[in-house]
């Protein structure tokens, strides 16, 4: 076994230089001892010297022996190596990832100089050969970040081509979808599968979580990116217009109508995404011709006998029930297979509330730029009174809440009592004290069962329940939505609990 390679100088005079040369040494010692592989070249770039952990390498890399690898140039022997540009710049490269026959590997390769300070050779150190095992997390984060930036860089470049032809455009990518938490990394991925499909996408989930956001996201990220995107909310337009506001009117259709006519959203859309927003509002009459216009791929506008082609991706979105809505007969279920294609659950913000202090400081930065008030800097009590909330309106919500902080606060740094005299006095409030205080005490148990003989499971599991919603809500003076909250479950469930209670009382 080769030894260490001696010091490249005589012993230094002083005690102080002494002490240095012997923690150099011992640096060199450790790291010897504890890489996974270590390679010592001369100025001119040739290998001098490996040590046992890389010569393990040595086969793969296409040598038999240590004969044929040292003494050679690193360049002629190690591919993809940066071993030449150190000696060259005389500046080191710590961390970096090597890929050659061997694998991959994370590497780092540093520069010796002699007393005067010229380079005398340089030294590389194989700090990992499974990086992917090591280093998974942080590359999988960097991979992350790295996906969001080329998207922006993306969009931004559709942007560009866009504008001088007054297109309409995505505004967002899937980084403006913001989170890290299982939940927000799943619905991004399932939209970025969706991205790359022509089929319909159907957007699911509560109001204020940001569906337009990700369909947006979709159509930037989509082979129709240089293509329009064009949205409708058909909850906020009447009735009577909508079907003029989908395929358009011809001049002179009706009285009152534009001499000049007007192209609907399926022709504004052509070549790139219609945006149906609010799709669980629309009207049974219109839905009709919506299923027929998706079916032949062609409209007939409003006072015309002609049919006009089209080709539009549709990207769907509601914050109805739409499966109830079809058995009720509010929607028509061929028209909800049409779009249920690719159907992506958008979750709430209570089901990522480890988003939440992300999300502040986002939209708290986003709010100063708009109001030029300072960003909110929120205590850790209050931040935890924001995480605790149920936030109805989501993101939203969570945004309006911020904002009325802004520009209430007297103080820079904002308390849990201003967070909580605002969620109050706006009505958000989803955890009164007496909730909290609820929260924190153990439920009893049924007297009788450590008193009297033991009853069947069900009829203590009944009485602990009576006891538990009796407490909650006597805590909510009587409100069946906050104890619901309180209790963890949902309205229906509560009132479902309360009538198969009474039941087994009176019997």
């Amino acid at each position: 076994m080769p030894a260490t390679p001696k010091a490249l100088s005589s012993a230094l005079p002083t005690d102080v230089e002494s002490i240095l040369l012997l923690a150099a040494q011992s640096l060199f010692d450790a790291f010897a001892s504890a890489s996974e592989g270590m390679l010592l070249v001369d100025k001119s770039g040739r290998v001098v010297w490996i040590n046992d952990q890389y010569r393990r390498y040595l086969p793969a890399l296409g040598f038999h022996s240590e004969d044929e690898f040292v003494g050679h140039t690193v360049s002629s022997v190690v591919q993809n190596t940066q071993m030449d540009k150190v000696i060259e710049s005389g500046k080191p490269i710590f961390v970096d990832l090597l890929t050659n026959k061997a694998g991959t590997f994370v590497v780092s390769r540093f520069p010796l100089k002699d007393a005067t300070g010229e380079v005398i050779g340089a030294l590389g150190i194989v700090l990992f050969d499974e990086p992917t095992a090591n280093l998974q997390p942080l590359m999988a984060k960097f991979a992350l970040l790295q996906r969001d930036l080329d998207e922006a860089r993306q969009a931004l470049a559709v942007q560009r081509k866009q504008a001088p032809q007054g297109l309409r455009q995505a505004k967002h990518t899937f980084a403006s979808f913001m989170g890290s938490s299982p939940a927000a990394v799943d619905v991004k991925r399932h939209a970025r599968r969706a991205a790359q499909s022509s089929s319909p996408v159907l957007l699911l989930g509560e109001t204020g979580t940001g569906k337009e956001l990700l369909a947006h996201a979709i159509h930037g990220a989509s082979p129709r990116a240089s293509g329009p995107l064009v949205s409708v909310n058909i909850a906020s337009i009447p009735d009577s217009l909508l079907e003029a506001e989908f395929f358009g009117v011809v001049p002179g259709a009706y009285t009152g109508a534009d001499r000049k006519g007007r192209d609907g959203k399926f022709k504004l859309a052509d070549g790139g995404t219609l945006f149906l927003d609010e799709i669980g509002d629309m009207p049974l009459v219109l839905q009709a011709k919506l299923l027929r216009a998706l079916q032949e791929g062609e409209i007939e506008p409003l006072g015309s006998n002609r049919l006009v082609s089209f080709d539009v991706r549709i990207i769907a979105a509601t914050s109805r029930d739409m499966a109830a809505l079809v058995r009720a007969g509010q929607f028509r279920e061929d028209l909800f297979y049409r779009l249920n294609v690719l159907p992506i659950r958008v979750p709430a913000l209570r089901e990522r509330a480890s988003d939440i202090p992300g999300l502040v400081e986002v939209l708290g930065e986003e709010l100063a730029m708009k109001t030029g008030v300072l960003p909110p800097d929120l205590s850790p009590q209050a931040l935890d009174v924001l995480v605790a909330q149920q936030w109805r309106g989501n993101v939203r919500e969570l945004r309006n809440v911020l904002e009325q902080l802004m520009l209430r606060s007297d103080t820079p740094r904002i308390g849990a009592s201003l967070v909580e005299q605002v969620l109050r006095e706006s009505g958000m409030a989803d955890i009164s004290p007496a909730a909290m205080a609820l929260w924190a005490q153990p439920l009893p148990v049924a007297s009788h069962a450590a008193q009297g003989p033991l009853v069947p499971l069900a009829q203590q599991i009944a009485e602990l329940e009576k006891v538990a919603i009796a407490q909650a809500l006597s805590a909510t003076r009587g409100n069946k939505a906050a104890a619901a909250q309180v209790l963890g479950i949902s309205r229906a469930k509560l009132y479902e609990r309360l009538e198969s209670l009474n039941v087994i009382l009176s019997e």
